[in-house]
């Protein structure tokens, strides 16, 4: 990996607050899978350095997830060991590797957009929801647990009701502090231009002086240490080698390890995939990654967290949320984030414990909301019924089952609403005997869907440098809001890139493509 000087102050800055919020995330992941709490940060530490190294997405970060507790907690149940949970995630990491080398990772080109957009919004309020009860200082519901129904049987809005009896001022007080210095470095211009020191750090910080306050002059409003951060703490080298588990390779031929290393795969991948296409769609810079090269590398970072005792793994939308809101740029944001897990393990776990859930919760609050803010709504509600109702479908499926059954739910209503008109041929590409200095004709069908969208994409990143490309969209009435995406950031960065002259032809207004230097829209 060439690092980037130009990009790795922010990429640091953002590591910091993507570690900030990973660190409950993996412990309370852990908790809620019935692993050990050390489980969840080795996976952490993998999770951003070794997959964040071999990962060709410059945005997304890995780890353990939430949408594999049910799994993990069943797994580990049924197998009756750690150690043999631990040897079927070695074998769903092989499993990843081959779906790699299958090229599977091209499934997620298939997802569309609106689905996307409504799994990270679902996703946003979920996380406000969930930390509303740890923003008040009621913490039984652990940090892990992102599922509408939790383990006691109540729901997240029964949680919230009952949270609100058993608040704790302290805890209020630290996370009104805290949302009031983001909301600063997001509003003052002063603080907006101190690059150097992210808002969240500064929170936490602030957040620890104030409770420490609250200790040393025997307030009431003191938080006490179930309500702070929970980093085990060896107290001598041989404790801390004794947390690493490692996998019982003699249950290899148990019918069951094999049955739970597949379901892990596939859950895994199929998670993985919908956080890739959602951080793409994040991404400023509008980068695509190789979703084989994330599968392989999600492989190789189950296989080595299986190896050392570590939970499974996938790509993770709260982190990977985390950090294209603080501004990171490259990978090295993520690889930082896992260098910091290592470090605080090894020398700071103690003053790590001082951090109240509430100064977490306050930053947790913050991503939730640039993930599921009134804009978002907007934005979809003007792109009309056919993106809108697959997005708002989306959304509450996802609130109300899981990331799954909810991405599920929306992809199955956008695939009804492209069946309603019928499904022609997307385009026509005349590409056969092309000699350099001919028009390229890429001719629009009628029908245009997200369907279309990965042949479409390949087809204008296969055209050579320097020609002369037209998009007829004449005979068109519909077309997908992910290809007119595809076709807009085209124009926009890659056609100037490779030097290719781009005339679009017969685009209707409501499609909405700007005019750019590159091209010339003639009606």
């Amino acid at each position: 990996m060439n690092l980037n000087k130009a990009t790795l102050r922010n990429d640091i800055q953002s590591g910091l607050v993507v570690f900030l919020v990973a660190l409950p995330l993996c412990l309370g992941i852990a908790l809620a899978s019935g692993a050990p709490l050390f489980a969840g940060i080795i996976s952490g530490i993998i999770g951003g350095i070794v997959v964040g190294v071999l990962s060709n997405s410059q945005l997304s970060v890995s780890g353990p997830a939430a949408g594999l507790t049910a799994i993990v907690l069943s797994a580990i149940t049924t197998l009756g060991s750690f150690e043999v949970f631990l040897l079927a995630v070695v074998l769903a990491g092989v499993i990843q590797l081959l779906l790699g080398v299958a090229k599977a990772g091209t499934i997620s080109n298939y997802i569309p957009s609106n689905v996307i957009e409504g799994m990270l919004a679902a996703i946003g309020i979920i996380i406000i929801l969930k930390q509303l009860p740890h923003a008040i200082g009621f913490d039984v519901d652990n940090e892990g647990d992102f599922f509408f129904i939790e383990k006691s049987g109540s729901n997240t809005f029964s949680a919230i009701i009952n949270a609100i009896n058993y608040s704790h001022p302290g805890a209020i007080i630290i996370t009104i502090v805290s949302l009031l210095i983001l909301i600063a470095f997001t509003k003052v211009e002063f603080l907006k231009k101190i690059k150097a020191i992210p808002g969240a750090l500064i929170a936490v910080v602030v957040g620890i002086a104030i409770n420490e306050t609250f200790k040393l002059t025997g307030s009431p409003l003191a938080i006490s240490q179930e309500h702070l951060v929970n980093l085990p703490t060896p107290r001598n080298f041989n404790e801390f080698v004794g947390q690493f588990s490692f996998p019982n390779l003699s249950a290899i031929s148990n019918p069951e390890v094999w049955i739970i290393a597949l379901t892990l795969a596939i859950v895994a991948s199929i998670e993985t995939l919908l956080c890739i296409e959602a951080a793409d769609k994040m991404d400023p810079l509008k980068r695509y990654t190789n979703t084989n090269r994330e599968l392989f590398a999600q492989g190789i970072g189950n296989i080595a967290s299986g190896l050392i005792g570590g939970l499974p793994m996938t790509s993770v939308i709260v982190r990977t949320s985390a950090n294209v809101n603080s501004g990171g740029k490259t990978k090295a944001s993520t690889i930082v984030h896992g260098i910091l897990l290592l470090i605080a393990v090894l020398s700071i776990p103690l003053i790590l414990n001082k951090i109240p859930l509430a100064c977490l919760a306050a930053v947790l609050l913050m991503i939730g909301y640039k993930l599921a803010g009134p804009t978002i709504f907007k934005h979809m509600w003007k792109g009309g019924k056919y993106q809108f109702i697959p997005f708002i479908v989306t959304v509450i499926a996802v609130v109300f089952t899981d990331l799954l059954k909810g991405v599920a739910i929306g992809f199955i209503v956008s695939v009804f609403y492209i069946l309603r008109a019928n499904l022609k041929l997307a385009y026509f590409f005349k590409k056969e005997d092309y000699h350099e200095g001919e028009v390229i004709s890429i001719k629009l069908a009628q029908e245009v869907s997200f369907l279309n969208k990965a042949a479409i994409k390949q087809t204008l990143h296969h055209l050579p440098n320097g020609s002369k490309v037209v998009i007829d969209a004449a005979d068109t009435f519909y077309i997908d809001y992910d290809v007119l995406k595809i076709i807009s950031d085209f124009i926009e960065n890659t056609a100037n890139d490779k030097k290719i002259n781009i005339t679009l032809k017969g685009f209707k207004s409501e499609y909405k493509i700007e005019n750019a230097s590159t091209h010339v829209i003639s009606k």
